[in-house]
């Protein structure tokens, strides 16, 4: 009888106690955009670490490409079903979610410990609103540069062009040779809009924007707008750029191939693809990858060390229907602590912290940290500064220019009509 009496104990022990662990687990769900090597190991290996330490929360972890995430965010924020984490790129997207209560205030956590120190002031601008913090910046500082083929450069002895007319020589001269100038996948429409930013900078610096984007008395339809839209399509129409570019995909890599394959010799991208290149093809990377700035338009406003770039791109957000804050702001942690900030930077990455730039070796990476310090000015991709609705037209509206379906007059007009539209003035 002692016998059973003790296995009848053990079973309603059982009983009670299981109910409870099912009560004490935890699930935090993580959607990312980290699509390309070594984006998802960077990401996993911080997770895994983090489970490891606390057994009894479960991060369900959700990979997915970087435009049709856009579109689902979108749709689980308007049912009210997003996942606790989820990446932006901060500015105008995100401020949309923080007006509509859709994100958790992330600012206690951050000043806890003096956290936010870890972290390099500029890269929580685009996530900071009325004086509060709603993202952690963790996967990159993200520059746009021009990328080129050192050997085929070698071929044809050129040098990396420092003004826009040494640019068109070497693109004729590349054209001459059959080589295409300039890789583009431009079927997700951002892809284009570099050269567009660019231009505008370097013909009248970043108030010609800034005024326009934010309703100061400017206009997208100032002259500077026109001319940068009528350099593009100068591009287009001495065969610059890569046959049928806006059909070609971005996210599975049709931008690279051409340029490791030697069929293309530059590709105008954000500094996130060194670590694509790295990790996809460290041959090219190690031996014919070449970068430099945006050239200087002479005779113009901008000055030619302005970049486009965000300090932190990809930002992390806890969504307000988060059911366990605490722990998915601990869980971010890991993505940005010590150990992965290491595995970043030997990925080819830049993450955002205070004194990674003493951890840098790599001489493409030296010359990206070396473009953002000496800046003068740090353009936010239009895209993510302007209000979804708006970045959407710009998209539509670059997509068009390039492909010559709407002349420079027009890309403007469209851009302009769209924002008096949105901000009734």
């Amino acid at each position: 009888m002692r016998k059973y009496w003790f296995l009848t104990l053990v079973l309603a022990l059982l009983i009670v106690s299981v109910p409870a662990l099912a009560q004490d687990a935890k699930t935090i769900t993580f959607w990312h955009i980290q699509n390309t090597d070594p984006g998802p190991e960077l990401i996993q290996q911080a997770v895994d670490r983090y489970m490891a330490d606390n057994p009894g929360v479960t991060v369900e972890v959700v990979a997915m490409q970087n435009d049709p995430y856009k579109t689902r965010i979108r749709t689980a924020m308007g049912a009210g079903d997003p996942p606790c984490v989820f990446p932006s790129w901060g500015g105008g997207p995100l401020y949309e979610y923080v007006q509509a209560g859709q994100v958790i205030d992330l600012t206690p956590y951050m000043e806890a410990d003096n956290y936010n120190d870890r972290f390099v002031p500029a890269s929580l601008s685009n996530v900071t609103f009325d004086g509060k913090i709603y993202g952690v910046p963790v996967e990159n500082t993200a520059v746009a540069v021009i990328y080129y083929n050192k050997d085929v450069f070698a071929q044809y002895n050129l040098t990396p062009p420092t003004t826009w007319e040494e640019l068109r020589s070497v693109a004729q001269t590349l054209i001459d040779n059959g080589v295409v100038p300039f890789s583009l996948a431009n079927k997700t429409k951002w892809t284009s809009s570099m050269y567009y930013m660019y231009l505008v900078d370097r013909l009248g610096g970043p108030e010609v924007f800034a005024s326009a984007a934010n309703r100061t008395g400017g206009s997208f339809e100032d002259p500077v707008f026109v001319q940068a839209g009528e350099m593009v399509q100068e591009l287009v129409d001495m065969g610059a750029f890569i046959e049928g570019f806006n059909g070609l995909d971005y996210d599975t890599g049709q931008s690279r191939m051409p340029m490791y394959a030697d069929q293309a010799a530059m590709e105008l991208m954000g500094s996130w693809q060194i670590s694509t290149y790295k990790a996809e093809n460290p041959d090219f990377y190690e031996n014919k990858l070449g970068i430099f700035p945006f050239p200087a338009v002479e005779g113009d406003e901008g000055s030619p060390t302005n970049v486009v770039d965000t300090v932190g791109d990809n930002y992390y957000h806890i969504s307000s229907t988060c059911a366990n804050p605490d722990e998915a702001f601990e869980m971010i942690t890991y993505l940005i602590d010590d150990e992965s900030v290491a595995l970043r930077v030997e990925a080819g990455r830049i993450p955002p912290v205070v004194g990674v730039t003493e951890m840098i070796e790599d001489p493409v990476l030296k010359q990206v940290v070396e473009l953002v310090e000496n800046a003068e000015s740090v353009q936010l991709w239009y895209d993510q500064y302007l209000p979804p609705e708006l970045g959407e037209v710009h998209k539509d509206a670059m997509q068009a220019l390039f492909g010559k379906e709407i002349t420079p007059e027009e890309a403007a007009k469209r851009h302009e009509e769209a924002a008096v539209k949105f901000f009734g003035k």
